[in-house]
């Protein structure tokens, strides 16, 4: 019987194939991940406390492999088989993500793994948006639209035939999962080369920069990839002085001593040249959607903590331009002793060396007094999913000044889950679920029934 490889080692393979395509395509990408690893080095240079942290969540060996790719859809069709491709990789649609009302025509989830085991071992993720033909207002582009995404295929032969073998075995030989690899990374590649000509270009163009961007090329290239830094604030004074020109402003929280979700920012958009079909064959134009990011991560918060956040953000925007961000989030408790006895964010509870015979000691099974009497310790849990304002943000500066607006509509999850051909996981019930396995396995390594916490402050209600 064939040797099956692990989803992870398949998910290795294909993040690095990735990476060095998208470099290779995108020399900027390679001096961004060079930027990101210099300001990692000195974070935890200038913070033992951190790196030590790091180390005992299994989160630092993690970090130089860490990428997020995003590829934007055209049709369901694509949707379904992208989910059947990400899933030989082990990799499942979790959260919905609305960009219609943000003035982006698309809706999105986050392919990603799901176990805490594969996140630490390669957490690659894909943001994968799909177009929504029914934001496109003019009723003869939106048909010419569909036609032309319904006459591509934007997946090999070679993948769809291992995808099929992947669902009949269970999983990839060693040799099946490499040539897998090679074939997958296809799709993702940039062709210079739209299917249309110049008048049709500049139409759906016309209408909006991302529609273009969906419909008028042989497949969905990579967009971006984005690296993981434990300083946005350094990489983002840095990139200029490496000839890099980031956008504006930061997307998401504002710096904290204890962060919080997703920070991303980018540098702009490639201008790169592209050909013409049709009578238009043989000239050339320029097409700009193409980008670098970079993302720092924080503490997962509860569904108290997203909704005070969402709260203090909606507060901010409200307030118009010059507000302050920091003064904006001045309620949101900046150190994870009190966002965990608030309810506000996520944790891993873990025993330590000598916490079974402290806790038989002690008597109790309150987390709380376990942890005061060093029981047991806590882990924050890294929020491993996106932000829509962000990730509209992110699509916004990167499609020029004139794509900013009001938005289109209200999301559908109901169709893009028809689409997708399965429910979008919800991210909230991964890390109440990761929480409360780690409270059961303190328990059974010290030694008592089951561990209680305390009621949550008025904080978090």
């Amino acid at each position: 019987m064939p040797r099956h490889v692990a989803a992870s080692r398949i998910r290795s393979l294909f993040s690095a194939a990735m990476s060095a395509m998208y470099r290779s395509e995108v020399p900027k990408y390679g001096r961004l991940l060079e930027l990101t690893t210099e300001v990692n080095l000195r974070t935890l240079e200038a913070d033992p406390a951190l790196r030590q942290a790091l180390r005992q969540a299994g989160e630092l060996d993690r970090l130089d492999v860490e990428r997020h790719g995003a590829v934007r859809l055209g049709t369901p069709e694509e949707l379904a088989t992208m989910r059947r491709l990400v899933a030989v990789m082990g990799m499942r649609p979790v959260g919905y993500y609305d960009l219609s009302s943000a003035g982006v025509p698309v809706h999105s989830t986050a392919f990603r793994p799901v176990d805490e085991d594969e996140l630490r071992q390669n957490p690659f993720r894909l943001f994968t948006s799909l177009l929504r033909p029914e934001l496109i207002a003019d009723e003869a582009l939106r048909r010419g639209a569909l036609e032309l995404l319904g006459s591509r295929q934007i997946f090999t032969p070679g993948a769809l035939a291992l995808i099929e073998r992947y669902e009949a075995e269970g999983g990839l030989t060693e040799e099946e999962a490499e040539t897998f690899v090679r074939e997958a990374i296809e799709t993702f590649r940039w062709h210079g080369r739209v299917r249309v000509s110049r008048a049709q270009y500049e139409a759906l163009l016309s209408a909006h920069r991302l529609i273009a961007d969906i419909t008028c090329f042989p497949g969905p290239h990579i967009n971006h990839l984005t690296p993981r830094t434990l300083d946005i604030d350094a990489v983002q004074r840095a990139m200029p002085e490496w000839e890099i020109t980031p956008k504006e402003v930061i997307e998401g929280p504002p710096r904290r001593n204890c962060p919080v979700l997703l920070r991303q920012t980018s540098f702009k958009a490639l201008t790169e040249t592209i050909a013409f079909a049709g009578e238009d064959a043989g000239a050339s134009g320029s097409h700009a959607a193409r980008f670098g990011e970079i993302e720092q991560r924080g503490v997962a918060l509860t569904p108290a903590g997203r909704a005070l956040y969402d709260q203090l953000l909606a507060s901010h925007l409200a307030a118009g331009p010059g507000a302050s961000l920091e003064a904006a989030f001045a309620t949101l408790p900046d150190d994870h002793d009190s966002l965990r006895r608030a309810g506000l964010a996520w944790y891993r509870y873990v025993p330590t060396e000598n916490g079974a015979v402290q806790a038989k000691a002690l008597g109790s099974t309150d987390a709380e007094a376990l942890l005061a009497a060093g029981c047991l310790r806590c882990e924050p849990l890294t929020y491993e999913d996106f932000l829509p304002v962000s990730a509209a943000g992110i699509f916004q500066s990167n499609l020029g000044e004139g794509e900013r607006g009001a938005g289109f509509a209200t999301g559908n999850r109901g169709a893009f889950e028809a689409a997708l051909g399965a429910e979008v996981m919800d991210e909230m019930r991964l890390y109440e679920a990761a929480q409360q396995e780690s409270l059961d396995a303190s328990a059974k390594a010290l030694g008592v029934a089951a561990l209680t916490r305390a009621k949550p402050s008025n904080l978090a209600a």
